[in-house]
């Protein structure tokens, strides 16, 4: 372990309301919106009842987020989930969540966004034929390890990283609306018409298409990860979570109405990305821009969520939930490297295996099941715990709604249609229990791990971190 008298050095307050709001909107502005619309109307069935999941899950994202907003105002520390339920729910709950988190949410969501950004950005080399899967994968990898060298070399390039992909991003989503209107304005709406014939009703039905919609929205909860980064967090938290999510919501509402201007319900299921779907249809020769559009926001939506994951390796080890190295800081540049070098071996690791809707499916359960346990958090805060000074405060009514929806994800695709990989996961979850009697609550470390952590520490010039309160 770390040695108690080292220099201790602190994360720098970097993240204004401007990177705040591109840090939200450009982590979830990636490769859903390019590519979930066909598999959200695979899963549900209608045009209509399509754009209702859409907007559904926009406003579930916006009341989640402002749950969020209070409990990042009320304990002011980074690490969104995993520091609420440590303080809530006490450690073991806050380390299954850690463990779930760096073996598979995070570097799961790392890497599906990856392989999104690579099939876009080799697109127009194989118009003819699917890319070869190793190119796919090789060149994801090359994503994430650039990301990786320039978040640990400096926070304030990942936020301008960040600021200029979130441009980039709308004026991509701008012309696909651009073209819907016109589509719309020259009478192109008869796939809009009876538009909610032949939609599935069935809960199994919903929760999927709620699956592979809400991906387009993950990220909703990561400027909660970098809450000791934020310059006046309780001013700056809300005011983003208020901008970004709406205007993410409408973007993608406004974008689904236009693929559905140009495409029939059977193209845009039979599309492997509707985006370069539409741009072919839409802008002839010129289509290949939206496969650099789409491969320009996974990129962006990449760098944001590779930004908010390391910070919670950096928390979960500063609590004593991870090895002390990765709770340490570069000495000169102040960025987490050694959580972020974890947090990008993890997602290479996982890239390995990596198929897109495997992934999301598998994401999108375990997340909103450690969601709810969030929010059930903030209840007993609210509850029990109402003497502690809150800068923002959300109605009670918002996170119980909000808590009966995660619950709703949760169980509905096993009530409707159980499947033995939902008792994988879970007992996967539980397995953490293992690890933690062991090495968390008895403390029995080896002495290999004291050597490595010196010789790290030397070798990547880092020391531990203090709280940035």
């Amino acid at each position: 372990m770390s040695n108690g008298k080292a220099e201790k050095v602190k994360l720098q307050r970097e993240v204004g309301l401007l990177g705040g709001v591109s840090l939200i909107a450009g982590t979830m502005i990636g490769s859903g919106i390019f590519m979930s619309p066909q598999l959200v109307l695979l899963n549900i069935g209608s045009p209509g009842a399509s754009l209702v999941i859409w907007a559904s899950c926009g406003m579930l994202a916006m009341l989640a987020s402002l749950c969020y907003a209070e409990l990042g105002t009320t304990i002011r520390e980074s690490g969104g989930e995993y520091i609420y339920l440590l303080r809530t729910a006490g450690q073991p709950i806050a380390f299954l969540w850690i463990f779930t988190s760096v073996a598979v949410i995070r570097p799961a969501s790392l890497a599906g966004v990856s392989l999104s950004f690579a099939i876009n950005a080799i697109a127009p080399f194989y118009q003819d034929c699917p890319p070869p899967d190793n190119v796919v994968k090789c060149v994801a990898a090359a994503g994430i390890i650039l990301l990786t060298v320039v978040n640990c070399l400096n926070v304030r390039s990942s936020m301008n990283i960040i600021v200029f992909f979130m441009a980039a991003k709308v004026v991509g989503l701008a012309i696909i609306v651009i073209g819907g209107v016109w589509q719309l304005a020259g009478g192109n709406t008869v796939n809009l018409e009876n538009s909610f014939e032949g939609t599935y009703w069935s809960v199994n039905s919903i929760g999927l298409a709620f699956y592979q919609c809400l991906w387009s929205y993950d990220g909703w909860n990561n400027l909660n990860y970098v809450t000791e980064e934020i310059k006046k967090p309780q001013v700056n938290l809300p005011r983003a979570v208020m901008i970004a999510i709406p205007l993410v919501t409408l973007l993608y509402l406004l974008v689904n109405v236009s693929y559905f201007t140009l495409l029939t319900p059977n193209e845009m299921i039979t599309s492997s990305a509707v985006a370069v779907t539409w741009g072919n249809k839409m802008l002839g020769g010129w289509g290949w821009l939206m496969s650099l559009a789409a491969a320009l926001s996974a990129f962006g939506s990449l760098n944001g969520t590779f930004f908010s994951g390391g910070r919670v390796c950096f928390v979960a080890a500063r609590e004593g939930h991870l090895p002390d190295i990765l709770a340490m800081a570069h000495v000169h540049r102040f960025t987490p490297s050694p959580a972020l070098i974890f947090t990008s071996a993890m997602s290479l690791i996982v890239l390995i295996p990596g198929d897109f809707q495997t992934i999301v499916n598998f994401f999108s359960f375990t997340a909103w099941f450690f969601y709810a346990l969030t929010l059930s958090g903030l209840l007993y805060l609210k509850i029990r715990r109402p003497e502690l000074p809150r800068a923002y405060k959300v109605p009670i009514i918002i996170p119980i709604f909000v808590l009966m929806a995660a619950v709703f994800l949760v169980i509905a695709p096993i009530v409707d249609d159980p499947q033995i990989e939902y008792l994988y996961v879970t007992l996967f979850i539980l397995s953490g229990i293992i690890i933690y009697i062991p090495f968390i609550h008895f403390k029995l470390c080896p002495g290999i791990l004291d050597r490595v952590t010196v010789f790290t520490q030397i070798f990547l010039e880092v020391a531990p971190a203090d709280k940035n309160l």
